[in-house]
């Protein structure tokens, strides 16, 4: 009998720690290639940082950038899956039922104002930086 997999729980790992591959992690273990992506985002970030030191951070941590942004999209989708649909994807072996209720929905309308907010930012200092070179921070 394999352990329930919580679809809250997923969801929020995806939203805090989705950069990172958590949410990946716990939902396919650890020899998850795409868990193992979001989590070479970190280093490469890291990397390039040192590399390309006095360059503009959204620049040199793009990876770390690009994966937090997909990990929130992936929240979304996470959340969005039906109950059913969740169990039989990720709780076939479990012998439980999944009932999100209204944690999951108080959830997922803080992941869509946090990943609105993020995506404005990121467009717009972007696109100072493509055009002015910086001159509004």
């Amino acid at each position: 009998m394999k352990p329930h997999k919580n679809k809250v729980l997923a969801t929020f790992l995806a939203a805090i720690g989705g950069a990172v591959g958590l949410h990946r992690f716990y939902l396919h273990g650890w020899k998850d290639r795409w868990g193992w992506l979001h989590l070479a985002s970190l280093p490469l970030s890291g990397l390039a940082i040192r590399l390309w030191f006095g360059q503009p951070l959204l620049f040199t941590a793009s990876p770390l950038v690009i994966s937090f942004l997909a990990a929130l999209i992936e929240a979304l989708v996470i959340g969005l899956t039906p109950d059913e649909r969740w169990d039989r994807s990720h709780n076939i072996e479990s012998g439980k039922a999944s009932a999100s209720g209204w944690p999951l929905a108080v959830l997922l309308v803080l992941i869509t104002g946090c990943g609105a907010v993020a995506l404005i930012a990121v467009l717009a200092r972007t696109l100072d930086l493509l055009f002015t070179g910086g001159a509004y921070g």
